[in-house]
């Protein structure tokens, strides 16, 4: 698979069926759009792609091969986070603070990363998507200020995360911990990572082939 862009990128639109795509480089890019309506993210998840960015006017949606997946059952808890959980050094809660969650994770700095792909739109475009139902958060508290959380959208009974922050140690893993093992959000299935990162790698999340996430999500 090339790293080039090819030069006939489809453009998509809300009755594209993502699931058919082909796959474009190695990042996993689809295609692009030229809106970033909440009626098209449902209808990428629902075919296992999500947007990344907004590059040249126009959104870049990807579908990574392979995929990062957290199995709920095969989460990985330290013994120093299971420390944390039993002193109960943080409080939880979901839903409550949606959009504060979404502008966290905009903010805080990623290494590797110059600025963040959670433009306005897409905090306006997933506030709506919560609105709506689909999207959902964790709130990570201590002392009454948020220090942490997470965000996903929920097709059925798996979730796809979004993306996570922490400004104080081990809050974004705590969310993410409350999140496999559905303490304050329900049940899942499946937990949708997109990419690899060490950081879930090390709570238990591992890579499977994009043909295998798609038979994993086809029934939602």
């Amino acid at each position: 698979m090339s790293d080039s862009y090819n030069l006939s990128i489809t453009l998509l639109n809300e009755g594209v069926d993502f699931s058919s795509l082909e796959v474009l480089n190695s990042e996993g890019l689809v295609g692009i759009s030229e809106v970033l309506s909440p009626e098209l993210v449902v209808r990428a998840y629902q075919g296992g792609s999500f947007p990344w960015y907004k590059f040249l006017k126009v959104y870049w949606w990807h579908s990574p091969d392979p995929r990062m997946v957290l199995f709920p059952d095969q989460l990985k808890i330290s013994k120093s986070m299971r420390q944390v959980i039993r002193r109960k050094e943080f409080s939880l809660s979901a839903n409550t603070a949606f959009k504060d969650v979404v502008e966290g994770c905009a903010k805080v700095s990623r290494r590797g990363q110059e600025g963040t792909w959670i433009t306005r739109e897409f905090i306006d475009t997933y506030t709506r998507l919560h609105t709506m139902g689909y999207a959902k958060s964790i709130e990570v508290w201590k002392d009454a200020e948020l220090v942490g959380g997470l965000y996903g959208v929920v097709i059925g009974d798996v979730f796809f995360g979004e993306s996570m922050f922490s400004i104080v140690p081990n809050a974004s893993k705590r969310a993410f911990i409350a999140l496999a093992q559905a303490e304050v959000l329900a049940p899942y299935r499946l937990i949708d990572c997109q990419v690899y990162t060490e950081h879930l790698e090390s709570l238990g999340a591992h890579l499977i082939p994009r043909s295998e996430f798609l038979e994993h999500i086809k029934a939602e």
